[in-house]
């Protein structure tokens, strides 16, 4: 009898979570979506604010690595090697 009792509460747990997930799941989905849409309208109308500054296709460079002069003769020779299998 507690078998039977058992999985009758459990049956009828799962379906109540089933129709719960078919309510709630759409109205989270939609509810995230807005906002995401909201979200991509605003930053979309912050870059049509922001003026240009640079023309298209120009390249700008920000950092140039200083040149090491003098320390090649420090690291030695360069020797070529092939790989012996």
């Amino acid at each position: 009898m507690a078998l039977i009792k058992f999985l009758f509460i459990s049956i009828v747990i799962l379906y109540i979570i089933r129709l719960l997930v078919r309510l709630l799941l759409p109205m989270l989905f939609s509810n995230m979506a807005s906002k995401m849409q909201q979200a991509a309208s605003q930053h979309q109308q912050q870059q049509g604010r922001k003026p240009n500054k640079k023309p298209e296709g120009s390249m700008s460079i920000d950092y140039i690595p200083p040149q090491q002069q003098g320390k090649a003769d420090k690291l030695g020779d360069f020797v070529d090697y092939e790989e012996i299998k």
